[in-house]
């Protein structure tokens, strides 16, 4: 599928608009949108409690318009617990959900009040004896997902096996256990992985209950929830309904929770570059561009995904192009070989779907300054008045 198209819209006249207002490059972080996200997840699964994933857009409009929605969110350092604090987010909502910490980590989390951490090792269990009396701990589990571009259980996570042990472990040491948690995997093209992965927590929660007498309560069922990038995915409504029903399987007594972080903020943030240059290599016009891989553009190094692009021009002849970042390192390029209409110094590209893992993930490489984020349909008012989106 091609990711760019052209177009002739009153939508050119926006971008050119916030161009000239604010320059390039430039994000534009629409919080009508994440609102709207944050409800057709909560629709799709009921009963559910979302903590957002700061990683994928750790901004603070994201996190102001997401906590007034009444979201919890998932923090993995102190940096992320910083940035919810200055935005005034209850620490009671949070849970820290790096299975690796250092003694710092812990003890500012625990400062800040988030009293919940997740776990993968006894090595790691024993970085909180000296906390015991203070948190609850999730046990993370590996499901490998080799369907999704991203495995997350390739770096974290026991195997299921090993789950009955290290709970007796921390029993041992006088920590409490309160439950499960996995992820299935980034941008999962179905939710298989993890319908399995719920299935199978079930049976471990249940034999735990069966040797040991102990009654598991939490189970975290991660991220993964797809978003449309230049391939069709399957969408949310259809993704979540099998796992819908794999929870109603569950103890009546289990909170379950989720991950979300793609899902919400991907779609909510626009990329908005120039031309800044062009030249002609053989027969192939080469446009660069004020911002790249190094920059916005980031995500299609880091999170293995490429970006739906739009021109918007009346020209109705095509050439071969390139468009290309702005940075002196070759790898820096954007699209290649496609087809669009030629390009002038400082006519517009917009980016879509660039709110997750794009500025977060975003350099300064050759000092190139970093695209500013400008934040629209912030004001709480709007936030309580789209809480209605999809119930009307």
């Amino acid at each position: 599928m091609n990711h760019l198209t052209v177009e002739s819209t009153d939508k050119a006249e926006f971008y050119q608009q916030m161009a000239q207002q604010h320059g390039t490059p430039l994000l534009i972080l629409d919080c009508d949108q994440l609102v709207k996200q944050f409800n057709v997840l909560t629709e799709a699964l009921p009963g559910v409690e979302l903590y957002y994933a700061i990683k994928a857009l750790p901004h603070p409009a994201a996190i102001q318009t997401l906590d007034v929605l009444g979201a919890g969110f998932d923090i993995a350092s102190s940096g992320e617990i910083e940035l919810i604090r200055e935005q005034g987010a209850s620490a009671r909502h949070t849970i820290h959900t790096h299975p690796i910490k250092r003694d710092s980590d812990i003890r500012d989390a625990l400062r800040f009040g988030c009293t919940t951490f997740v776990v993968d090792n006894i090595w790691e269990l024993e970085k909180f004896v000296e906390y015991r009396h203070r948190v609850g701990l999730l046990v993370r589990v590996s499901f490998p997902n080799p369907n999704t571009k991203i495995d997350l259980s390739r770096k974290f996570g026991c195997r299921e096996d090993e789950v009955s042990m290290l709970i007796q472990k921390a029993q041992s040491l006088g920590l409490h256990v309160k439950g499960l948690s996995f992820h299935a995997g980034s941008q999962c093209p179905d939710s298989r992985n993890h319908v399995h992965a719920v299935e199978q927590c079930a049976k471990i929660i249940d034999d735990v209950y069966q040797n040991s007498g102990k009654l598991l309560s939490v189970l975290d069922i991660g991220g993964g929830f797809p978003v449309e990038y230049i391939e069709s995915v399957m969408d949310i409504e259809s993704f979540c309904a099998p796992i819908r029903l794999a929870l109603k399987n569950l103890p009546d007594h289990l909170q379950i929770i989720a991950e979300p972080g793609r899902y919400l903020c991907a779609p909510a943030m626009t990329s908005v570059s120039s031309v800044m240059g062009k030249a002609k290599r053989g027969d192939t016009c080469w446009y660069y561009l004020d911002d790249g891989v190094y920059g916005s553009y980031s995500g299609q190094l880091f999170d293995h995904v490429t970006y739906p692009l739009t021109l918007y021009s009346d020209i109705k002849e095509n050439e071969m192009a390139v468009l290309a970042g702005p940075t002196c390192d070759s790898i820096d390029v954007i699209a290649e070989q496609v087809s669009i209409s030629p390009l002038s110094i400082g006519d517009l590209v917009v980016g879509h779907q660039m709110g997750a893992y794009t500025s977060a993930t975003s350099t300064n490489f050759n000092l190139f300054d970093k695209a500013k984020i400008v934040v629209i349909n912030q004001a709480v008012k709007t936030v309580k008045n789209v809480l209605q989106f999809g119930k009307n």
